[in-house]
């Protein structure tokens, strides 16, 4: 027996219904979603900023002991003012490159003894990550590259963040 066009007018109102609202409610929902991730990222910038001097030296403390270069042992860094923030696209994890001068010397008895180059001041991007409200480093460093260019060379791993206040 055939449903009456009455019924069957009904039921194509519904679902026409329902979709228009889940529509609604993904369109509400997502642009909730990217303000809140706006003032989440606004907050870690502040808070980088804060910490920036202690987040350096806990830098600075694990590469020194990192092993790398290897052959070489880290004498000091120039810290620069250029930080550029980005997002990892396949984890959305905050990431801040700081722009760092670098010398090295030779480790005694190594294989970099005697190479002129080891004297070199080299241009570096540290690594920073914010994870779990906090800011962190493991010490590593993208070699011979400013920040800008690490977002750069990086591109489809990180896409850079804007901030309204940078």
């Amino acid at each position: 027996m055939p449903f009456p066009p009455s019924m069957v007018a009904l039921a194509i109102s519904i679902v026409a219904g329902l979709f228009g609202v889940v529509w609604l409610a993904r369109r509400v929902f997502g642009s909730w979603t990217a303000v809140r991730r706006q003032a989440e990222t606004e907050d870690a910038l502040k808070q980088f900023r804060m910490q920036r001097e202690l987040l350096e030296a806990k830098f600075f403390d694990l590469a020194r002991v990192s092993g790398k270069p290897r052959g070489l042992k880290w004498l000091d860094g120039d810290w620069q003012s250029e930080v550029t923030f980005a997002r990892a696209c396949d984890t959305g994890l905050l990431t801040a490159f700081v722009g760092l001068h670098i010398r090295f010397e030779a480790v005694e008895g190594g294989d970099m003894e005697g190479i002129a180059a080891v004297d070199t001041v080299r241009d570096a991007a540290a690594v920073f990550h914010f994870q779990r409200g906090r800011w962190g480093t493991n010490g590593r460093v993208l070699m011979n590259m400013n920040p800008a260019e690490a977002v750069i060379r990086l591109a489809g791993q990180f896409a850079p963040v804007i901030s309204g206040d940078s």
